[in-house]
């Protein structure tokens, strides 16, 4: 009984294990926030333990850099936002001869 209890489970992981269950998804990369802070705190690391020749300089360094990065990628974010939105807004002007309508009323106002 033992037997045919590990051989089924075996069987069984070796067909859940090969079985293609991967749906499709949209990848999504790292924003930019993610990547500031990546290399911000990289970047402080190695120089906190430069300055600090310790563990815990290159500890301060890195979550000072995490920061610093989150803050320039999160700014970069923003300054490529309104860029799009200035792009869109200019080439609807462009099309229509004004710019996109903030409040659009369905109704005429008497």
């Amino acid at each position: 009984m033992k037997k045919l209890i590990v051989y089924t489970g075996i069987i069984a992981a070796t067909v859940f294990s090969t079985a293609n269950l991967a749906h499709a998804q949209e990848k999504k990369g790292i924003s930019e926030q993610g990547k500031g802070a990546i290399i911000g705190g990289a970047g402080g690391a190695i120089v906190g333990g430069i300055i600090g020749h310790n563990v815990g300089g290159a500890l301060i360094g890195g979550a000072v850099g995490a920061g610093g990065g989150y803050i320039i990628g999160n700014e970069s974010r923003k300054a490529k936002e309104k860029k799009r939105i200035a792009a869109y807004r200019r080439a609807y002007y462009n099309k229509h001869g004004h710019y996109p309508n903030a409040y659009v009323y369905s109704k005429k106002r008497n």
